[in-house]
């Protein structure tokens, strides 16, 4: 498929990184060269310089013969005009586009006619979504939800005191004394499939698939003591900030922001009455001490830099923080993350991705596209999530007689109201939901794509 990415700042590479490894032809469009540079040597991609609304840069670009855009600048104006740009010279064209301004999104879904959009993202709402969803229900490093929130794929890190440390994975129902299936296992940075004499060791982050209704069981069982997180710090005063806080206060969590600019405070305040924001440098211990940070239920990390996300996530896991949950702008420090005591770690750019990702797929397989893919164990695992049509091979054959391409498994089915873990002698049939797991390099268009 032929795809403009207007914009080559961290969400436009992670997307450029993402469909080039997919083997679409992209073209990139940005005003800064070295942008430019650095995305073509490191990528399959032609690179244009020049506005991304100019006309005449769109068909430098090739937008008669594209098939999609993606306006991932950092600014929405931009973004909007550049995708009315592009239909307008193609009307065929779908478009994509970046949208901070809750003003704006409105105003696409209600003017449709005006705005010729497919697609909007927003990656700190969308993180912000993802950080409160973390805090209403803590004791898990991430959460991705399948089938209507009634399937789960939860992230465990195996410590010293774990129950699970040196278990084979066929003696884990003994443990957990409930029906779970360990999907996936990240050991020293490197994914593994486990089969059922695999142990596992101390360090390993472990991806579980369970019924949602399990999961508090299952915490329960492992001794993880969880209790309702009341209490906020959230370090850094920005967007994702500002969500955040409009969104535990629906919660009724008491919120504190600590941000650095006092120009920023007092807007931030003006904003968020409900919330308070303090004027102070959160990578100050002192200031952290003053804020009664060992007191906190959770510590949220979102200033602009990694590097002070990560020093102060540590400092607040040294003070006994119950959860800490650590912003990270770009995706490849998860590897160096990974040895330190970050709590969750939230990347924007990779959240949003996945959904676009998911939205070209099903331009290419307009028939059994999947209905979510996220990205797991570092993006090394895909779990996607599909629907059984007439289409799909196999209904109604016990999993034990499919023959499955390598490197894919059965992670959940989910009939009706009922979700089960597959066994060999499991079905599905038309309605059913289905989640795959695959760690193959071979891309899942649709769900007869599992069979050999």
């Amino acid at each position: 498929m032929d795809i403009i990415i207007a914009g080559g700042g961290k969400v436009g590479l992670t997307l450029a990184r993402q469909l080039a490894a997919e083997g679409h032809n992209l073209t990139i469009i940005d005003q800064n060269p070295n942008v430019l540079d650095r995305a073509t040597s490191r990528f399959d991609a032609i690179a244009v310089s020049g506005n991304c609304a100019s006309r005449e840069v769109l068909e430098r670009a090739g937008i008669g013969e594209a098939e999609l855009v993606i306006a991932a600048t950092g600014a929405d104006e931009l973004n909007l005009l550049c995708c009315m740009t592009a239909h307008g010279i193609n009307p065929n064209v779908h478009t994509i586009a970046r949208i901070r301004s809750p003003e704006y999104a409105e105003q696409i879904v209600t003017m449709p006619q005006v705005f010729p959009v497919s697609m909007t993202f927003n990656p700190e709402k969308q993180a912000a979504l993802e950080i409160e969803r973390l805090l209403k229900y803590p004791g898990f490093l991430r959460r991705d939800t399948f089938a209507k929130g009634k399937t789960e794929i939860v992230e465990l890190r195996i410590d010293s005191k774990s129950k699970l440390k040196d278990v084979a994975l066929s003696e884990l129902s003994g443990v957990v004394k409930c029906k779970v299936l360990v999907c996936a296992v990240l050991r020293a940075g490197q994914a593994i499939a486990p089969s059922g004499t695999f142990v596992l060791r101390e360090g390993d982050r472990i991806f579980v698939t369970a019924p949602t209704a399990t999961l508090a069981q299952l915490l329960k069982n492992l001794g993880v003591i969880t209790r309702r997180v009341r209490d906020v710090l959230i370090c850094g005063g920005g967007t994702m900030s500002y969500y955040l806080a409009k969104l535990l206060e629906d919660e009724k969590m008491s919120v504190r922001i600590l941000e650095k600019d006092e120009r920023r405070c007092l807007q931030m305040a003006d904003w968020l009455p409900e919330a308070s924001v303090i004027h102070g440098d959160c990578s100050s211990h002192a200031t952290l001490e003053e804020q009664g940070i060992g007191d906190c239920d959770a510590v949220v990390t979102l200033t602009g830099m990694d590097e002070t996300n990560m020093v102060i996530s540590m400092y607040a896991a040294s003070r006994g923080v119950g959860q800490v949950i650590t912003k990270l702008s770009h995706g490849e420090n998860t590897s160096i993350a990974d040895s330190m005591a970050l709590g969750s770690l939230i990347v924007p750019r990779e959240l949003c991705s996945s959904n676009i990702v998911r939205y070209v797929r099903a331009m290419e397989n307009q028939v059994g596209a999947a209905v979510s893919i996220h990205s797991i164990a570092d993006g090394q695992v895909e779990a996607i999530e599909f629907q059984v049509d007439e289409t799909t091979r196999n209904r109604g054959v016990p999993l034990k007689k499919m023959k499955l391409r390598p490197n894919v498994l059965l992670a959940s089915i989910a009939h009706g109201t009922q979700t089960s873990l597959p066994g060999g002698d499991s079905e599905f049939c038309i309605g059913d939901t289905v989640v795959v797991v695959t760690s193959g390099r071979g891309i899942l268009h649709q769900l007869n794509d599992i069979f050999a």
